[in-house]
C-alpha cells in the first residue's frame, strides 16, 4: 500500500528546508509570478532550483502554484516561465487554467499537474473532466465531506489531495469577491486582503465577522488514509518556522503511529494538545463530517492573541561542551521549565540552569528576541540545526 503524502507549505527557502527536515514528503511553493501569495516572500529561479536540489537529495518533492485566474496581460512570458521552473527541477504544477494544463501536459509531459482548489472541485464528474484532460491530481474544494470524498475515489481513482489544517476560506476557494469589492485588491490574483477578518460596525460598534474558524482533521487522519486519499494538505505559506515545524512534526507524527497501529486515544490528545498550543484560532472540521453551521464561524468576541511558547531555534550544539547555540524568540528565563525537539521527533524537557549571551557572560534573563545565546544541556542526543526550544506545557 502507498503512504500518505504529508505536503506543507513553504513561504521561502528557510521554510522548505525546515519543513522537509520536520517530516514532510513534499512542499508547495510560489514564484514570483503567478500564484495566490503575492505577499510571501516567494522564490526566484534560482532559489526553485536550489530548493528542489534539496528535496531531491531527501527523495522528497517540490510542487509550484501557478494558479491564480490570469488576464490577458498574465499570459505574456508565462510559456518562458513554465519551461524555466521545470528545467530548475520542479515535481508538478499546481493549476487552475484549462491553457496552462494543456500547455504544460503537451510540452512537458514529465511534470504532474495537479489541479488547484481554486477550480472548487466538488463531484465526480468533473474530476471525471478534468482526468481526461489529462490531470494528475485534483486538490478538492475543503467543502468536500468524507463521504464525498470516498465516492469520488471510487469512481474516478485518481490522486486526491485534501487540506487538512489552517485557515479557510469564507467563500469557495477561488469564488470570493469581497476582496476585491472592498479593497480593490484581487484574491484570486494574489491580493487577498482577508476582509472576511476585517471587523465590521453593528450598531455603531465594531464588532461583527464572518470568518470561519480554522480547519482541524487531526483526529480523522486515519479515516482519510482509510478512504485512499493521496495528499494531506496544510496551509500556510505565511506561517512562521515554528508553526511549521510543529505542525507538521505533528501530523508526521500522527500519521506514522496509524501506520504502525500505535495511535491510541491518549497519544492523539496530547498531538492535538500540541496543535492547540501552537495556533491562535479557534478550529472545526468543517465540512468533513456534516454541513458547516454557526458553530464553524468566528462572528463577534474573536480572541487571537498568540500564545508566547517559542522561546528559541538552536543554531548549532557543541556536543564535547553541551553547548546550544540559539537565536532567541521570546522571553524566557533561569528557572523556567522548557522542552528542545529536533526534526527527527526527539524531545528533551529540562530546567534552564544557566545562560549566557554571545560574549558567555551569564544572565538570568533572556529578553532580547533575535540575539545569540548559550545555555547548557548534558544530552548524547545529536541536536542539529532548526531544532527548537519551547516553554513546556502539558503536551
Amino acid at each position: 500500500m502507498r503512504k500518505i503524502e504529508l505536503l506543507s507549505p513553504a513561504g521561502d527557502l528557510e521554510r522548505l528546508k525546515v519543513t522537509l527536515l520536520y517530516g514532510a514528503d513534499a512542499v508547495y511553493i510560489g514564484g514570483e509570478k503567478y500564484g495566490l501569495r503575492a505577499n510571501a516572500t516567494n522564490f526566484t529561479i534560482e532559489q526553485i532550483r536550489e530548493g528542489c536540489s534539496f528535496a531531491h537529495k531527501l527523495g522528497k518533492k517540490v510542487y509550484l502554484t501557478l494558479n491564480i485566474v490570469f488576464h490577458n496581460e498574465d499570459m505574456d512570458g508565462v510559456e518562458e516561465y513554465i519551461a524555466s521552473v521545470v528545467d530548475a527541477g520542479i515535481d508538478a504544477f499546481i493549476v487552475s487554467d484549462p491553457f496552462i494544463i494543456s500547455y504544460i501536459k503537451k510540452n512537458f509531459p514529465q511534470v504532474e499537474v495537479h489541479l488547484s482548489t481554486q477550480d472548487s472541485t466538488t463531484n465526480y464528474k468533473s474530476v471525471e473532466y478534468f482526468q481526461n484532460q489529462g490531470v494528475d491530481r485534483v486538490v478538492l474544494a475543503r467543502e468536500v465531506s468524507l463521504n464525498e470524498m470516498k465516492e469520488i475515489i471510487d469512481k474516478t481513482g485518481i490522486d486526491i489531495e485534501v487540506f487538512i489544517h489552517g485557515a479557510m476560506c469564507t467563500c469557495y476557494s477561488g469564488r470570493c469577491a469581497l476582496s476585491n469589492y472592498v479593497t480593490n485588491r484581487d484574491a484570486n490574483r494574489g491580493g487577498c486582503a482577508q476582509v472576511c477578518r476585517f471587523a465590521f460596525a453593528v450598531d455603531g460598534k465594531k464588532d461583527f465577522t464572518f470568518a470561519t474558524k480554522d480547519n482541524n482533521l487531526a483526529r480523522y487522519i486515519g479515516n482519510l488514509i482509510d478512504i485512499g486519499v493521496t495528499s494531506l494538505k496544510v496551509e500556510g505559506r505565511m506561517r512562521s518556522l515554528y508553526y511549521l515545524a510543529t505542525v507538521i512534526g505533528t501530523y508526521r507524527e500522527i500519521i506514522d503511529c496509524y501506520y504502525a497501529g500505535s495511535l491510541t486515544e491518549e497519544k492523539l490528545e496530547v498531538l492535538e494538545k500540541r496543535l492547540a498550543r501552537v495556533a491562535n484560532r479557534a478550529v472545526s472540521t468543517h465540512y468533513l463530517l456534516k454541513e458547516a453551521g454557526a458553530k464553524d464561524q468566528y462572528f463577534t468576541g474573536r480572541n487571537e492573541a498568540s500564545n508566547q511558547d517559542y522561546l528559541g531555534q538552536v543554531i548549532s550544539f557543541d556536543k564535547k561542551q553541551k553547548l546550544v547555540k540559539f537565536y532567541e524568540r521570546n522571553y524566557f528565563k533561569v528557572g523556567d521549565y522548557v522542552e528542545l525537539f529536533t526534526p527527527r521527533g526527539e524531545r528533551i524537557s529540562f530546567v534552564v540552569e544557566k545562560l549566557y549571551d554571545e560574549d558567555m557572560n551569564c544572565l538570568d534573563v533572556a529578553r532580547h528576541p533575535d540575539n545569540i545565546y548559550y545555555l547548557f544541556l548534558d544530552t548524547d542526543i545529536d541536536i542539529e540545526e532548526y531544532s527548537m526550544i519551547r516553554m513546556l506545557n502539558e503536551v
